[in-house]
């Protein structure tokens, strides 16, 4: 404890918020000598207390800094105010005033005058600054002192929300290019679609609003059929509809509607200023973060002050016992409003991306409703994640691994489930596969038992939650083996879920599981020259592709290889930082023409617009895996292509793919131009040798370096046998240095001469005067080549 010039002390317990004045002396306190022996207290020189003192209030210092916080956050967002940045001279000219008043003061009595004055002055600086009417002079009264700071939130808040409609526009205008469910989202902006055809799925008011604005003008049928059972019936449903058919509204729906329910029934004042402050608040999540920015500093300065009341509190001062019992109040408040507005609705994804793609898409249909969202996963910061819990979102959305985690730390909008009205399991045949997902059984055995609510409705949606595979006969031959089928099925999944009633099961799925649109092909060839016919493909057919790998060390080479040849894919996968994973799929998202490489975290739910081709460059190991992947193209109703690459490995699961997806035909081969293999095989085979020479380089380098700052640190000699691929002398180095930059050369050579060449014959006049030239297939898109391919077979066998 330090004593400065002038006697002013300053609390640790809050920085430059409140400070002491020195009246008395410090003076020494004895200490018993054997208390030095423990270790504890060896490093204690002595001890000094302080009885004669005066308490300065300087809490408007916190106050001023808070509000200029809020100033930088509105210009961040583009809609400054000129009074914003008026009001902190102001604030300090008073706050001067005041300490000169409090140095004037000797007597206990004047300390008192001077903290009242204060507090009027706060007060009275409220309702200047949030434009409301002139209440009259507040009283000294302890009552009208705890109000104030509510009246202060509310106030500015509503000031805030002001401010953020004003900029909506160009906050939105900048969302559009960061986020990939924009261009499905934003269809019709111009002109607000006719949505009678929903109206008798009673669909609420303020949805059907969104609904218009988005330019949904007809339900799916997975929606009209869902939908007036889960919003009139209240019943649990079981939906299986094929990719690209809407099920994500079809649960989104129902959730918001049950929301507003619940928020009638209790008619609570919290309801009507959440719709008057937040009515477009998900749509500008940078406005939640500065006024998440200020509820904390607010919440900060509260239990700064509840600290100091407490070390204060041991002297005896009375004034500061009245702050105690001011900040048990507030706390109290708190702990209401997290009873008043408990957690409502749970929706559970497999990955992070869909987790993130649902929240935009109930965020959109949510528009008009000042329902609050947020998004617990995986890769992003928890303690954010935790700030945007305490705003007291009614509906979650969240991977199983990062909810199970908040759940376990007791955080108090997760602590109270047996109120909530709706969970949702997205991708439910995923999320309880056996040996997946251990988080996900947890809960739903809290849910299910301690935290059971007998209203709650459940919602199970997949594309593939009706598919059967045949079991093999080896298993029907034991004893208690059971046959699976589609009911069967069903009720285990029922089980696991823990579904008690009768719910509504909608399958609207094919007996091929795949979409009707979706144009399936395949190429037998070797397992050395899938590169040659993916890089073929690529290049004869620009367009957004998505292509498909087993293993990320199979995706990290192939992005390595298409880098050198010139092609920019954009990998994605679960080793890489979340941030670049959504920064990936936005680029592909935006670019017209694109490669996606990516393992199967991106195979279930991912709407990304117009993918015209998905490329399975090793075979899918299950039959839910192919008909996800292949749902990535030929999304509502739009045309789309799937090509597997067939080796001699991958034969067994192609097999089992066909068998249980019943395949009445055969799949088409992909029809290739063998002209251009030669040198595309001349590319690639240089291609891989670059890559190859670079991988061993860098391996070997991360290997050696690791090594040798191992050495370092332990003060020991490396021997030569133990470094990565022998320490080569300088003339080596450099001679694989030059055949590296010869190869590169080569390749760019190479890259830089048309690789379909154009033949035509000129030799002879045309008729009446028009050159003919002869119809390439560069140009032709590759359903126009398969389906060119598919005629000319039907013309040969009649």
């Amino acid at each position: 404890m330090k004593v400065r010039k002038g006697g002013r002390f300053r609390s640790p317990f809050k920085l430059k918020q409140k400070g002491i004045e020195v009246v008395g002396e410090w003076k020494t306190v004895q200490i018993d000598p054997n208390l030095f022996a423990e270790e504890e207290f060896r490093d204690i020189v002595c001890l000094e207390e302080l009885t004669e003192y005066k308490l300065v209030s300087s809490s408007k210092v916190g106050k001023v800094k808070e509000k200029k916080r809020r100033a930088e956050s509105a210009s961040e967002e583009g809609n400054e105010e000129v009074e914003e940045p008026v009001v902190p001279p102001k604030k300090k000219k008073k706050n001067k005033d005041l300490r000169s008043q409090t140095d004037k003061g000797n007597t206990p009595n004047a300390a008192e005058i001077d903290v009242l004055v204060d507090k009027e002055a706060k007060c009275n600086e409220i309702i200047e600054e949030s434009n409301h009417e002139d209440h009259g002079h507040v009283t000294e009264n302890m009552s009208s002192r705890k109000d104030a700071p509510k009246k202060k939130k509310k106030k500015v808040s509503k000031n805030k929300t002001s401010q953020a409609q004003e900029a909506l526009p160009s906050v939105s205008t900048s969302k559009k290019v960061k986020n990939w469910t924009t261009e499905v989202l934003s269809a019709s902006t111009d002109q607000k679609a006719d949505v009678s055809a929903w109206k008798d799925l009673f669909v609420p008011e303020p949805v059907l609003q969104a609904l218009s604005y988005l330019g949904f003008s007809a339900p799916t049928p997975i929606q009209a059929l869902a939908l007036p059972s889960a919003i009139r019936d209240n019943m649990d449903v079981l939906g299986a509809a094929e990719t690209g058919s809407g099920k994500t509204l079809a649960f989104a729906i129902p959730m918001i509607h049950s929301v507003l329910q619940w928020q009638k029934s209790n008619n609570s004042t919290t309801r009507n200023d959440s719709v008057s402050k937040e009515s477009h608040q998900h749509h500008d999540e940078t406005r939640w973060e500065n006024e998440d920015e200020a509820e904390k500093v607010t919440h900060q300065q509260v239990e700064d002050s509840g600290d100091e009341d407490d070390a204060s509190s041991t002297t005896g001062c009375v004034k500061v016992l009245e702050n105690v019992e001011f900040d048990s109040d507030d706390e109290t408040h708190t702990v209401d409003s997290h009873k008043k507005r408990p957690l409502l609705g749970l929706v559970l994804t497999p990955t992070r991306e869909l987790a993130v793609q649902v929240k935009h898409h109930i965020d959109a249909v949510a528009k008009f409703t000042g329902i609050k969202t947020a998004i617990l996963v995986g890769g992003m910061a928890a303690q954010k994640q935790e700030r945007v819990l305490n705003r007291k979102p009614e509906i979650v959305i969240a991977t199983p691994g990062r909810l199970w985690e908040l759940v376990k730390e007791r955080h108090p909008h997760l602590s109270n489930l047996r109120q909530l009205r709706c969970l949702v399991i997205d991708e439910a045949d995923r999320m309880v596969e056996k040996g997946h997902f251990l988080e996900l059984s947890q809960l739903l055995e809290i849910l299910n038992d301690s935290q059971y609510n007998p209203r709650r409705q459940t919602f199970v949606f997949s594309a593939t939650l009706t598919l059967v595979h045949q079991t093999p006969t080896r298993v029907l031959q034991k004893k208690n083996a059971k046959k699976m089928d589609k009911k069967t099925k069903l009720e285990l999944l029922m089980e696991k879920v823990g579904i008690k009633g009768k719910p509504k099961v909608i399958d609207l799925t094919r007996k091929e599981a795949t979409v009707e649109t979706l144009t399936e092909t395949r190429i037998h060839c070797n397992t050395d020259e899938k590169d040659y016919y993916l890089y073929y493909f690529l290049l004869q057919y620009p367009g957004r592709t998505m292509v498909f790998a087993n293993s990320i060390d199979c995706v990290k080479r192939l992005s390595s290889l298409l880098t050198i040849l010139n092609c920019d894919p954009l990998p994605l996968h679960a080793n890489m930082h979340q941030k670049q994973r959504l920064k990936n799929l936005e680029r592909f998202a935006e670019r017209e023409s694109c490669v996606l490489l990516t393992t199967d975290v991106a195979a279930r739910g991912l709407d990304i617009p117009n993918v015209q081709h998905v490329i399975h460059y090793q075979v899918p190991r299950t039959s839910e895996l192919y008909v996800h992947r292949s749902g990535r193209t030929a999304r509502a109703a739009s045309e789309g292509l799937s090509l597997l690459l067939i080796g001699p490995e991958d034969l067994i699961n192609f097999r089992k793919i066909y068998k249980t997806l019943e395949k009445s035909e055969e799949l088409p081969f992909f029809p290739v131009d063998t002209k251009c293999m030669t040198s595309i095989k001349e590319r690639m085979n240089l291609a891989r040798q670059i890559e190859k020479a670079e991988f061993f380089n860098s391996r070997a380098k991360q290997h050696n370096s690791w090594l040798q700052q191992a050495a370092e640190a332990l003060e020991i000699d490396l021997d030569d046998d133990m470094l990565m691929g022998k320490k080569a002398s300088e003339q080596e180095e450099s001679q694989k240095q030059k055949m590296l930059k010869g190869m590169k050369k080569q390749l760019k050579h190479m890259l830089s001469q048309p690789l379909f060449k154009v033949l035509m014959k000129t030799k002879y006049p045309t008729q009446s005067g028009k050159l003919l030239l002869p119809q390439t297939s560069v140009g032709i898109s590759a359903l126009g080549a398969v389906s060119k391919k598919q005629g000319k077979k039907k013309k040969s066998i009649k």
